[in-house]
């Protein structure tokens, strides 16, 4: 039997200052930058997983959605399973006991202890543990080679050949990858762009609408370079129709700004706030290759990569509160 490969990732550091309860704690920048890193050893090491098992809870979908987008894999691809939260031995064997047979290499993304005695049970006990007891810590990866069929998993079934933790992870590696593949230059208004943030309200609940990045490996808000012929608002106004089959009202006047690095310089987006009246069906959306999806505020807030583009979710619960009262 060829030997097939086990990646057990656990969860990136988590924010323990939000009040969050356990499940929703979500993760600290520094836990996003060690799952970036680890998604982009994986890569780099040709280990990308056939199949991607994680927890739904907050900080281990954090930990999914920045290593699936430096690995390249679209968020689709992963299998939310809800037993992976506080997962026992007895529930992580059952979990991999599920992959197809055909999969040779499967990533599991998790919480201790369960992982670390799963580790512990598959290699047999055979582990050092390091100096400072902590043999999985956040954000850490382990590799093992697996003798054995996913459905027959036996304790000694397996060898640890390593555990990476991020600090052994250049920085370098830590540099959000680009949606697009490197066009060389481009025209200078490319670097001006705008966005809508789509927003509605359901039974007084407030909801932002989020779309698939165009290689599905994170989730955005609809957004583009301003068409020279077109004012802002109007060129974002044409994103939201596209990229997200949306239409509604925009906002006069934006509700801020944000920067990212692309093509070699920085591009500046200007963001306006849309109250979204009409979806378009599926078959007509332009993009519907893409996944759309509404999400209450603090789910919103979870799955947007860009800090500052959080900063203005915040900003329209507030001013949205504000109208409301």
């Amino acid at each position: 039997m060829k030997a097939k490969t086990l990646l057990i990732l656990r969860h990136g550091k988590s924010d323990w200052g939000t009040g969050d309860e356990d499940f929703d704690r979500p993760l600290v920048e520094r836990g996003r930058v060690g799952s970036v890193k680890m998604g982009t050893w994986i890569k780099s090491r040709k280990l990308v997983p056939d199949v991607l098992l994680s927890s739904p809870a907050a900080r281990a979908r954090g930990t999914t959605q920045a290593a699936c987008r430096a690995m390249g894999l679209p968020l689709k691809t992963v299998r939310w399973d809800e037993r992976l939260y506080a997962a026992s031995l007895e529930d992580l064997l059952t979990v991999l006991a599920a992959c197809p047979a055909s999969a040779r290499r499967v990533l599991v993304v998790g919480h201790n202890p369960g992982l670390e005695e799963l580790i512990d049970y598959l290699a047999g006990g055979a582990i050092e543990i390091p100096a400072d007891g902590k043999l999985l810590p956040t954000s850490a990866l382990a590799q093992l080679e697996i003798a054995a069929d996913w459905a027959k998993l036996e304790e000694n079934c397996a060898t640890l050949i390593s555990v990476t933790r991020p600090g052994q992870v250049p920085d370098a590696l830590a540099d959000d990858p680009p949606d697009d593949e490197d066009r060389g230059p481009v025209p200078a208004y490319f670097f001006t762009q705008s966005a809508v943030l789509p927003y509605r309200r359901v039974d007084g609940r407030l909801e932002v609408l989020v779309i698939a990045s165009r290689r599905g490996t994170r989730w955005v808000i609809p957004k583009g370079v301003k068409e020279p012929e077109l004012s802002l608002r109007d060129s974002a106004a044409k994103e939201a129709l596209e990229e997200a089959g949306v239409r509604g009202r925009i906002d006069e006047q934006p509700i801020g700004e944000y920067d990212y690095k692309k093509w070699g310089g920085v591009c500046n987006v200007v963001v306006f706030p849309m109250e979204v009246s009409d979806s378009i069906p599926e078959e007509d959306w332009e993009e519907s290759h893409r996944e759309r999806r509404w999400l209450g505020i603090d789910d919103t807030r979870q799955m947007l990569d860009e800090r500052a583009l959080r900063k203005l979710v915040d900003k329209l619960e507030k001013r949205l509160g504000k109208r409301g009262s």
